[in-house]
């Protein structure tokens, strides 16, 4: 593989149908003084407007199928998925061997999943940058958990005009600071916690945080809001964590319940896998979320409903899911390699603020058959205790934190 001689900025894209774009915009990065590496992805030829450096040759090699094939094909879809393989691949080699600034791309619906999908090797932290037609678009399955910054490119990122020529300049302004940055790390910590929150958890997390970050922790807080849950457990593979508060496994009951904040199947395996240090509690398994009350389904309408706001409807789960609910969890916790690394929290007087005594959603049965399931189910080797409070008392977070500790203690090396 032709690697960049020196850390460089990648320019990335189509110049078979999009070179006059990316000359400009390689112009505007060269005259800052940085180093630039332009691969082309674009699978039907290159250009002579500017020095190429890897052709879609080996990006096509590097996705599988040689460039040959893809031509002789042309079935665009295959093309694509074979050309954001290779980028991926040679942008994730790239990163590794540090020599990376950052990479920008352009394009429009074929760019930008080329540019998307390329850069979903790039760990966080490395400036990502995508002109694109579909920035205004939901492209939140291309962009992923990647901190990738999208730029509407207002017009069609075709030929050069009045309108897209200051965004390439700009975009190639942002790109070369974002590159230059220094990251200056924290303080040194004993370890990184990640916490699970939502907005009916938020006094338990503050007062969790705050023990921990007393104890010389930094703690990084995911809010279970489908994306939230699905980062947490991205990072937690990537080993970003040394322990896992999971307070709030709320994208549980929508999953089970067909609210809009699931955070698919996947959600609380990656601790069990890597036998992390976990401690977890049934936080907002009170709830489901849906959108506007219209948009909650019919066969739910004889439900106990709570307007948290206009477009957010909390539905109370009943005894039946909170047993499932249980039951689910202890299969996942189960399949755990060392289950003295994992505790399972349970606050008696509510898992929510709205759950708390005297509060619209407190039901002490439903508390009950989480907790009678969990029993009955989870392995007896896993660590269960329980707390005579609702989850927001300072007495239930402490205990919480008390039990993480522990476990850390016991596995420091």
């Amino acid at each position: 593989m032709n690697l960049p001689s020196a850390p460089s900025i990648v320019i990335m894209g189509c110049f078979d149908t999009k070179a006059a774009v990316f000359s400009r915009l390689r112009e505007q990065i060269l005259a800052t003084g940085e180093n630039v590496f332009c691969i082309n992805a674009g699978i039907m030829g290159t250009t002579d407007r500017f020095p190429v450096d890897m052709e879609a040759e080996i990006v096509a090699e590097y996705g599988g199928v040689s460039l040959e094939k893809l031509r002789k094909k042309n079935d665009r879809g295959l093309a694509l998925e074979v050309m954001a393989k290779g980028l991926k691949k040679i942008l994730s080699t790239f990163s590794k061997r540090k020599k990376l600034k950052g990479v920008i791309a352009m394009g429009g619906g074929g760019g930008t999943f080329l540019a998307l999908s390329g850069m979903q090797g790039l760990p966080l932290g490395l400036p990502k940058l995508c002109i694109s037609t579909l920035a205004t678009k939901d492209v939140s399955s291309l962009v992923g958990l990647k901190d990738i910054v999208l730029i509407p490119s207002v017009v069609d990122v075709a030929e050069l005009n009045s309108i897209i020529v200051p965004i390439i300049d700009q975009a190639a302004a942002a790109i070369v600071a974002m590159g230059k940055v220094k990251v200056t790390p924290l303080k040194k910590v004993k370890g990184i916690i990640a916490i699970s929150m939502f907005g009916n958890t938020t006094e338990c997390v503050n007062e969790c945080t705050r023990v921990l970050q007393e104890q010389g922790y930094e703690v990084m807080a995911f809010h279970a809001n489908g994306l939230g849950g699905k980062a947490m457990e991205a990072l937690i593979r990537e080993g970003v964590f040394d322990g896992v508060m999971d307070l709030t496994t709320t994208e549980l009951a929508d999953e089970l319940c067909g609210g809009i904040l699931s955070a698919g199947p996947e959600r609380l395996n990656a601790a069990v896998e890597i036998n992390l240090p976990l401690v977890l509690a049934p936080g907002c398994l009170d709830m489901v979320n849906f959108g506007s009350k219209s948009s909650v389904p019919e066969k739910y309408k004889d439900r106990l409903f709570y307007q948290w706001a206009p477009d957010v409807t909390l539905m109370r789960t009943n005894e039946a899911e909170n047993r499932e609910l249980a039951i689910q969890i202890a299969k996942k916790l189960n399949k755990s390699r060392d289950k003295s690394k994992i505790t399972v929290i349970t606050p008696l007087n509510g898992f929510s603020q709205l759950d708390a005594p005297g509060n619209i959603f407190f039901d002490k049965k439903c508390t009950v058959a989480f907790e009678n399931a969990l029993s009955g189910h989870l392995d007896p080797k896993i660590a269960t205790t329980t707390i005579a409070a609702n989850i927001n008392e300072q007495a239930f977070a402490r205990a919480a934190v008390e039990q993480l500790l522990g476990i850390l203690e016991r596995v420091k090396p």
